[in-house]
């Protein structure tokens, strides 16, 4: 990692910066939170140092700074820059509040979206963290309640758990208790030492390193600062700061400190994106519910260990990782969108199902999803997630289907049954399109 020229700052540093700004220049590197190895190569200008320079000293002057701890090393800053505003004013717009009809999710489909969300969370969130079974394997595992049968599986299976456990306490206080319990439950049979579920590190001798390359990276604080640290970081995750900060850049800042921190000898990463998942719903952003944001993440895991690390090298300045975490945030909302117009399209494909006496809409997606995947196999457990019911529901809505024609039972074992789509299946289909 290339580190930015020293600032010995001059008076020069005061009359570039303002004609920057008077010339929209500093407003892009701002926006886009360039460091040193990008603006050098972005900016016309022949000094790049002295660029360099002028983008400090503007830095310096409009951020605030927050510390953690006793220690002055751990003063950090953060900005407030016009991208930053627009898009926290796009968040307080569509992901908080009750403005569900901004986004399209009906009230009767919320729940599935979450499920489906929680489970995509979990997925990559343990994906970024070395979990290699395939998408695929883990929905069905998740949704057929399966046994996780590796450690991977077990990464998986603990983030679903985690996830569903913050969806439940999330309007509760933060605590050390609580806290430990998150990585007890992030982190269950997964460690190579079991007795370090739940515990706080009590050495240092861990260290973040370059996957790649090797280097050392991070060196966290000693484990004897932990307590002072978590405790100033409990405090600013449950009360306001003397200085308002908007809920979402606070909840980035949380996610960066526990990764910085590093309380634990592993599992600190899906700690951190755990924490931040449960900040922002105590603080009314409903919709990070069905965001996935560590897919996003798990996509762009270079820039995301980069805007660490541009973090701790340039000054502590929060910039880099919060600049990151939003635009993160921004596609994660965007691929929502995409996902909600494509299941509503479904909905709407099926529509002509529901003209079937005895079909609810539930049924109606089943046939239409029968009818496209001739091979699909159903159980009452999967369509007790897929559509967020009870398991009796479940297994009423496929007993009309077998009692119809579209299904027919396949007993699994004395107590299993499975459903798969019935021999007479595109000859009831072909009479139901000529009577349509």
């Amino acid at each position: 990692m290339e580190k930015p020229p020293n600032v010995t700052g001059s008076k020069n540093d005061i009359s570039l910066s303002v004609e920057m700004q008077m010339t929209g220049e500093m407003k892009l590197i701002q926006d886009e939170y360039l460091y040193w190895d990008k603006l050098k190569y972005k900016t016309s200008r022949e000094d790049k140092e002295e660029v360099w320079s002028a983008v400090k000293f503007h830095r310096r002057i409009t951020s605030k700074r927050i510390q953690f701890g006793k220690n002055p090393a751990y003063t950090f800053t953060y900005p407030n820059t016009d991208f930053l505003q627009r898009s926290l004013h796009l968040f307080d717009m569509h992901t908080g509040g009750t403005l569900t009809s901004n986004i399209g999710i009906a009230e009767t489909d919320k729940s599935k979206f979450m499920i489906s969300s929680i489970i995509e969370e979990s997925i990559s969130s343990s994906q970024m963290e070395g979990a290699s079974t395939t998408r695929k394997k883990a929905k069905e595992m998740i949704q057929y309640e399966k046994k996780p049968l590796t450690k991977s599986e077990q990464m998986i299976m603990n983030n679903y758990v985690t996830m569903n456990h913050i969806v439940q306490i999330k309007n509760e206080d933060l605590t050390v208790e609580k806290l430990l319990e998150i990585h007890r439950l992030i982190s269950n049979n997964t460690l190579d030492n079991a007795e370090e579920e739940g515990k706080f590190r009590t050495n240092d001798d861990i260290f973040v390193a370059n996957v790649i390359k090797g280097d050392i990276v991070h060196q966290p604080p000693p484990h004897e600062e932990l307590s002072q640290l978590l405790d100033d970081l409990i405090i600013f995750f449950n009360n306001d700061s003397k200085d308002f900060i908007h809920p979402v850049v606070k909840g980035c800042i949380i996610h960066f400190m526990i990764g910085w921190i590093h309380p634990f000898t592993d599992g600190n990463g899906r700690t951190a994106r755990a924490l931040f998942y449960w900040y922002m719903l105590k603080n009314g952003y409903w919709l990070t519910e069905y965001l996935s944001i560590s897919r996003i993440i798990k996509d762009t895991k270079n820039q995301y260990e980069k805007a660490y690390q541009h973090t701790e090298i340039d000054d502590n300045d929060l910039g880099y990782f919060i600049t990151y975490h939003v635009k993160t945030m921004i596609k994660a909302y965007n691929a929502l969108k995409a996902y909600i117009h494509k299941k509503q399209t479904e909905v709407i494909q099926a529509a002509k199902f529901l003209k079937i006496e005895g079909v609810n809409e539930r049924m109606a997606q089943l046939i239409k999803i029968i009818h496209e995947d001739g091979d699909r196999v159903f159980t009452s457990k999967e369509v007790q997630n897929r559509f967020g019911v009870s398991n009796f529901t479940a297994r009423m809505d496929l007993k009309a289907l077998v009692r119809l024609g579209f299904m027919q039972e396949i007993k699994v074992n004395l107590k299993k049954i499975n459903y798969i789509r019935s021999e007479n299946f595109d000859k009831i289909i072909k009479q139901i399109n000529k009577s349509n």
